[in-house]
């Protein structure tokens, strides 16, 4: 099912090639109804507190009541129902997945739980398949590139993913859930204060039987999973203006799919764990300091065919915040270190390290707001890499404020791509240059807003020919150039009991070698949705429309456009039960993300939860 005509001809309006050197930098908000108020604080602009409202990047932020209202099972569905995000997955809930933001590769997203970094040094980029749904308490998405602030990877832009932090009495909650394909879900966390310790503790089971995720092909069977997950938050008060945090997060997946002409019953097995200690000082009321020490794993097997890679990130982060009336200087320094294990063949042990300066500029008076970062990251292999980011905006009248803006960003080649056997010692990061802009509108019950970006990525690291590398079959090589440009379009309004909210993207991801699209990404996408509360019933439905895709790079093989409703209803039984019921793609529709591969179908899940208020 493709988009409507209207939207057909507006995509063509908007990005034929007289407009393509339009976007001229910036970023908008954009938020959706469901989403948080204009006053609710974020951090992952510029990694300091910030109202929404002030923010100049392009956000959106997922809240707990969210999560649970939709039912999804996966972080990447959650992620899918924000403006300017796709994604692909290779079967069920618990495959391979793919995350595309603004049109970028999966890799040019950089990943943070609780403010550690999450990423793969051998394919790049987080295993989104492997981190749990019920653990989150926050999402904080922020569209664009961000290396000025977070260095390599922040090419198409972050996702911070946030656990539950412990306030008021302590506070138990349980909730059980069962689905389609003999899905069961199970979790039990508590969280709460006592004096100057706070604490958030949970922990969550699922499994499922799934379905067989590639018909006709390979091991006919059905591919389910079982995932077990835990996390901790714990927080000390030591004195005042000063406190000690400490979080911790693991995810084990056992996720069964069909691999090429396989008659094996074969398994993934993903290891996700998060480990930060965090000391924040408020030293006076215009000076701030962050101190923090953190370790990120992505751990990946097979069986019974053996393979193993295992991503270490260590980093370490000093930052300072100081503020002198409307202005806001920052500075940070940083390192990084990322290990890899990899079986091979040959085995791959190895290691690189990059350490940081960063420095920022905020200011914000009458109606004008202007942001500046720069970043330094000399890398231990390829050297130094200079980032920049520049953003303005003008409020020009009550409601309104235009923004413009303009940053560079890189992705530092991942280490199986210089040293595994394929590797090649002397890859080139991949960079980027990104101008966009924007408008919005945010007054009483209504929201608005319309982003217009274009995003160069050079040096593009692909699997070429034999070369200089160990393998006769192929070598990764810089011999590629991307052009990310779109226009995304959101709004929101409530009428009466009823929240409507709505985003659209218009977007042209092309290889600029080749001038195609780059693989599995639509040039339309959009979701609609309503929602609104009567009594003590909360319903809603949301529908989602993506173009035709390609699902590889030459263009020729074909994946259809496809339209999913999904509805859902939440009711609170008595005063500490909840109870929700949801429904996923209604019309039972046969679609694809990935060729060969089968999706769910309907889908149908229930909840109960009990939490004392």
């Amino acid at each position: 099912m493709s988009l409507a005509r209207p939207l057909r001809r507006s995509a063509r309006w908007i990005l034929a090639p007289s407009c393509a050197l339009a976007p001229l930098a910036a970023a908008a908000q954009t938020l959706l109804a469901q989403a948080p108020t204009l006053d609710t604080v974020i951090v992952t602009a510029t990694r300091v507190e910030q109202r929404l409202d002030e923010v100049l990047a392009d956000m959106s932020v997922i809240e707990r009541d969210t999560i649970e209202r939709s039912g999804a099972t996966t972080v990447a569905d959650l992620l899918s129902r924000t403006p300017g995000v796709e994604f692909s997955r290779n079967g069920g809930p618990a495959a391979n997945t793919s995350l595309f933001l603004r049109g970028g590769d999966n890799r040019f997203t950089a990943v943070f739980i609780d403010g550690v970094r999450v990423d793969s040094q051998s394919t790049g980029g987080a295993s989104w398949n492997a981190l749990p749904v019920e653990q989150i308490e926050r999402i904080e998405i922020l569209r664009g590139p961000a290396a000025a602030v977070y260095g390599s990877d922040a090419i198409s832009g972050v996702v911070q993913i946030f656990t539950r932090k412990g306030e008021g009495p302590a506070t138990p909650s349980i909730g059980l859930g069962l689905g389609s394909h003999r899905t069961r879900k199970a979790d039990i966390g508590v969280h709460g204060k006592s004096g100057a310790l706070d604490y958030a503790l949970s922990v969550g089971h699922e499994d499922s039987k799934g379905f067989d995720t590639r018909p006709g092909v390979g091991f006919a069977d059905r591919d389910g999973y079982e995932r077990t997950s835990a996390s901790a938050r714990l927080g000390w008060a030591v004195a005042q203006g000063h406190r000690l945090e400490a979080s911790a997060l693991v995810n084990d997946l056992d996720s069964q799919y069909d691999g090429f002409a396989s008659t094996a019953d074969d398994r993934a097995l993903y290891d996700v764990q998060t480990l930060g200690l965090t000391w924040s000082a408020q030293w006076s009321p215009a000076y701030r300091m962050r101190l923090s020490a953190n370790q990120g794993r992505d751990r990946y097997r097979t069986r019974p065919s053996p393979y193993l890679t295992d991503t270490k990130v260590d980093s370490y982060l000093w930052h300072h915040e100081y503020r002198i009336g409307a202005h806001r200087l920052t500075a940070a320094l940083e390192r990084r270190k990322d290990s890899l294990e990899n079986s091979g063949p040959p085995a791959l042990d190895a290691s690189r390290s990059q350490n940081a300066l960063a420095l920022g500029y905020g200011w914000s008076d009458r109606g004008h707001t202007v942001q500046l970062n720069a970043r330094h990251d000399d890398d231990s292999e390829f050297g130094g890499k200079t980032t920049g980011a520049a953003s303005y905006a003008y409020a020009f009248a009550p409601g309104w404020r235009a923004t413009v803006a303009a940053g560079t960003a890189f992705r530092a080649p991942t280490l199986y791509q210089r040293f595994s056997q394929y590797g090649v010692a002397d890859l080139k990061p991949e960079s980027s240059r990104n101008l966009e802009a924007g408008l919005r509108y945010a007054q009483g019950n209504s929201q608005f807003g319309v982003v217009v970006f274009r995003n160069e990525v050079t040096d593009l690291i692909n699997f070429g020919a034999p070369g200089p590398c160990a393998s006769s079959f192929g070598c990764y090589e810089n011999a590629g150039k991307a052009i990310l440009k779109g226009v995304t379009l959101s709004g929101a309004h409530r009428l009466g009991a009823v929240n409507l909210w709505g985003s659209v993207d218009f977007q042209k991801p092309l290889n600029a070698d080749t001038d195609r699209l780059l693989a599995r990404r639509a040039r339309r996408h959009a979701q609609l949705g309503a929602d609104a509360t009567l009594g003590d019933w909360t319903v809603g439905a949301d529908l989602k429309l993506v173009g035709e895709r390609f699902d590889n790079a030459a263009n020729t093989v074909r994946l259809g456009g496809y339209g999913l409703v999904s509805l859902h209803a939440s009711r609170t039984l008595a005063q500490d039960w909840t109870v929700l019921a949801r429904v996923d793609n209604l019309g039972d529709k046969d679609y694809a993300v990935a060729r060969t591969y089968a999706t769910g179908g309907r889908m149908v899940f229930v909840g109960l939860r009990w939490s004392p208020r």
